[in-house]
């Protein structure tokens, strides 16, 4: 019985099923088969998400062989509640859109980090070396620029670029803005991705690539999996504060790891045997815990040095000094956004991991790079590729790695 037979009850009641009824046939009608999918899945007529019976192609075509009103044009029917967290703007479709099939193999999650992230270039060589077969890549900030320049063929360019970045030239590529929501409008970044992927469309790849990225009015986590890829790189590690939002498919989008610093979930919804995440918080044991009042004398001398390693500033990269003294361990706007960040991201991903673990998780040792150490990207590189050649050969002694390399 349909919803609207019950508007009207009484000594009408008869005649208002009736009007129901004739209403339903009509409506069913108007529909030709090509429309019975979207009418089962937004709740058929008869009311319990099946559709309605008796409503075959043969029964809606007139007697008269005239076209029946309403057929082929577009119905109008309201998305329900339930469903509308699946109606996506473009550049954040459904994971599993028609025509989707498994891709099976390895899929990598590669998570945010800031400058740590260039360690993602050396966990990459690895992989080639030992040729797994990588299917698909979904990287949340730093990890989507690796992973996108990774399988668009831009690597080499970008490992260039970041083993040139010293302590003087990064600053090239800050340019800072008084106007907006951030203080780097990144444009100068953009334009130097523009170099060597600017035709480039992440549907046009011969893998799958997501990019995960904030919708920042709505908190919504939205995956890019279409369009060109320099936006949807550029709004993935769009620090919040730091770099201006990202206007993206109506949409105003910031760093992905405010929702998923790690991306292993994204990974699961394209269904590969197995998911290997890269987790550059790895170094960040013991952060987690809670320390009382009476144990700060015990950890002064710690938190100094942590702070005059990490964030002294952020143009700390720029300054050569053995130990900050006390006024210069005070900590920058900056500072205090990427560190309160960084907290973030850490506390979130050990909360997504633990629901949703990977088969094999690769924590680089990062310790001595800071957040914004972007010209340490030698040394990011090299432990990355040394912390991926280790657990690789760890797989190929248990007898794991053939395995993973005939999938």
């Amino acid at each position: 019985m349909a919803w609207y037979s019950y508007l009207r009850r009484g000594e009408n009641g008869a005649s208002a099923l009736r009007e129901g009824s004739e209403l339903e046939q009509s409506r069913s009608q108007s529909l030709s088969m090509a429309d019975q999918p979207l009418l089962a899945v937004a709740g058929g007529p008869d009311g319990d998400g099946h559709p309605a019976e008796n409503t075959p192609a043969a029964e809606n075509k007139p007697a008269n062989d005239e076209p029946a009103a309403g057929v082929g044009e577009a119905p109008s029917i309201d998305t329900p509640p339930s469903l509308s967290g699946l109606v996506m703007e473009p550049g954040a479709r459904d994971p599993h859109p028609a025509g989707h099939h498994r891709v099976g193999g390895v899929a990598l999650a590669l998570g945010g980090g800031v400058a740590k992230g260039w360690a993602h270039i050396g966990v990459l060589r690895a992989v080639e070396e030992y040729g797994l077969p990588v299917k698909m890549i979904a990287g949340t900030s730093i990890g989507a620029l690796v992973g996108g320049a990774y399988l668009s063929g831009a690597m080499d360019e970008l490992e260039t670029f970041a083993r040139s970045l010293t302590k003087s030239n990064v600053v090239r590529y800050l340019d800072f803005t008084l106007r907006g929501s951030g203080l780097i409008s990144g444009a100068r970044l953009a334009a130097r991705m523009e170099e060597h992927m600017s035709e480039v469309s992440i549907e046009e790849l011969s893998r799958p690539f997501v990019a995960v990225a904030t919708d920042i009015q709505s908190g919504h986590e939205v995956w890019l999996s279409d369009g060109p890829i320099v936006p949807a790189i550029r709004a993935s590690y769009a620090l919040p504060g730091v770099f201006t939002p990202v206007q993206h498919g109506g949409r105003q989008l910031v760093d992905g790891a405010l929702v998923n610093p790690v991306p292993v979930s994204v990974c699961r919804a394209y269904e590969p045997d197995i998911v290997i995440a890269v987790n550059l918080a790895g170094t960040s044991f013991g952060k987690g815990t809670v320390i009382r009042q009476s144990h700060y004398g015990h950890i002064e001398d710690a938190l100094t040095e942590n702070v005059n390693s990490q964030a002294a500033s952020w143009f700390s990269f720029m300054h050569s000094r053995e130990k900050a003294t006390p006024r210069e361990n005070r900590l920058g706007v900056t500072s205090v956004m990427v560190e309160a960040f960084n907290i973030i991201q850490d506390r979130i991903a050990r909360a997504r991991l633990a629901g949703d673990p990977p088969d094999f998780t690769i924590r680089p040792k990062l310790g001595e790079i800071g957040l914004i150490d972007f010209h340490k990207a030698d040394e990011a590189i090299r432990l990355g590729y040394d912390e991926m050649m280790m657990r690789l050969r760890e797989l190929e002694d248990q007898g794991v790695l053939d395995q993973i390399v005939s999938l």
